[in-house]
């Protein structure tokens, strides 16, 4: 007994450290996302949705404003809790040099730009990794209302007002970073008409299991649901995407990080 009460001891001991230490790495995590104080100042009437499966997260978000172009992005690192939230750091890391340092905008070439750091990263490893990450890529040029948009592995979703139709761009089916036959990735351009919404996800929110038979809640019914509340406000579709996730989930434990 004395023997099983000093071991119980040590390993409480040992998961208050851990968490101590996770909870502190979220800190530094949160510290690469861009504040809610700046992304409300670029793009003031969106919304973001994220809940990290652990209390680090693989997928983040992304934002970086040159002149009249905001560069945003919702990208998924290979993982998630800690491994996913390291790989994060290095991915995020090379979005942004890709934008300030070698001064891209053009979503498919900071695609390029970032997979050839990420492998520079990644390479000066003894032993291989792999690791790297799928994304939704934006510049929106908020004079003209143009939208250049590239993926890895990722979609887009635009709902247009004036049709009241959402309409899906699939992205490049590559990842940024190692794959067998790399492409450049393609850049795709969309014209903004007035009332338009453009919908940038991970695969976190469709993969999640629940419902009354435990099945995954599909990308097809996110797109059901997002076209049902298009007609309203940002934070009101938040709240929406929210709850209902919550919902669908139940009981269910969260098996992925969600960003929407």
């Amino acid at each position: 007994k004395q023997i099983i009460e000093h071991q119980k001891l040590i390993v409480e001991e040992k998961n208050t450290e851990i968490l101590d230490s996770i909870n502190y790495a979220r800190r530094l995590q949160e510290a690469i996302l861009p504040p809610e104080k700046f992304w409300r100042e670029i793009l003031p009437d969106s919304f973001v949705l994220y809940q990290p499966k652990d209390i680090v997260a693989g997928d983040f978000y992304f934002l970086e404003s040159k002149g009249d172009l905001a560069i945003f992005a919702a990208a998924d690192c290979t993982g998630h809790g800690v491994p996913g939230a390291m790989v994060s750091v290095v991915c995020s890391n090379a979005l942004s040099r890709a934008v300030k340092e070698f001064a891209l905008t053009d979503p498919g070439k900071i695609l390029d730009k970032v997979r050839e750091l990420v492998l520079e990263t990644f390479e000066k490893s003894e032993s291989a990794v792999n690791d790297g990450m799928d994304i939704s890529l934006c510049t929106l040029n908020q004079k003209t209302n143009e939208l250049l948009w590239a993926g890895a592995n990722r979609g887009v979703l635009h709902f247009r007002n004036a049709e009241k139709e959402l309409v899906e761009i699939s992205g490049s089916k590559q990842p940024v970073g190692a794959s067998e036959n790399p492409k450049e990735f393609t850049t795709h351009r969309v014209d903004i008409g007035k009332g338009d919404i453009v919908y940038l996800y991970t695969d976190g929110y469709a993969d999640q299991f629940g419902g009354t038979k435990g099945k995954k809640f599909k990308t097809s019914s996110l797109k059901k649901l997002v076209l049902e509340i298009s007609a309203m406000t940002m934070s009101e579709e938040c709240r929406i995407l929210e709850e209902t996730i919550l919902n669908w989930k139940g009981s269910i434990e969260q098996v992925d990080d969600i960003c929407v």
